[in-house]
């Protein structure tokens, strides 16, 4: 899974990891925001990310019922660390100066990530 998706797969996948399986149908009610896609555009998106191995699904006659092949959290990680190789040269403290530069990260933000450091350190020296 090294795949990086669409801005539509992803939102169909964000539709998939939060209801853990769906027809296509509950997945065009699901949409949120405009302009909602018809019908056929999510079915091919779906298609697409079950060609890529993101997405299976169960047969019900001639309709599917689809679920996640992959995790929320795993893409998250890898494309975290795609971003991280080709973007910041490999360099987590360039992504943490890049994140800390633009000013869009919050005080508690910052204080959560600190203490999100601590217990990984906690957790990597025990």
């Amino acid at each position: 899974m090294d795949k990086t998706l669409t801005p539509l797969e992803l939102k169909v996948m964000h539709l998939l990891w939060q209801r853990k399986q769906a027809f296509v149908k509950e997945l065009v009610e699901a949409w949120e925001g405009e302009p909602v896609p018809a019908y056929n555009t999510v079915s091919t998106m779906v298609r697409i990310l079950e060609e890529k191995g993101f997405v299976g699904h169960e047969a019900f006659g001639r309709t599917h019922r689809y679920f996640p092949l992959v995790g929320k959290a795993a893409y998250q990680r890898q494309h975290l660390k795609s971003v991280v190789e080709n973007v910041f040269d490999g360099s987590f403290k360039g992504l943490l100066a890049g994140l800390l530069g633009d000013g869009n990260i919050s005080h508690a933000e910052l204080e959560e990530a600190k203490a999100l450091l601590g217990n990984h350190e906690k957790n990597t020296s025990a």
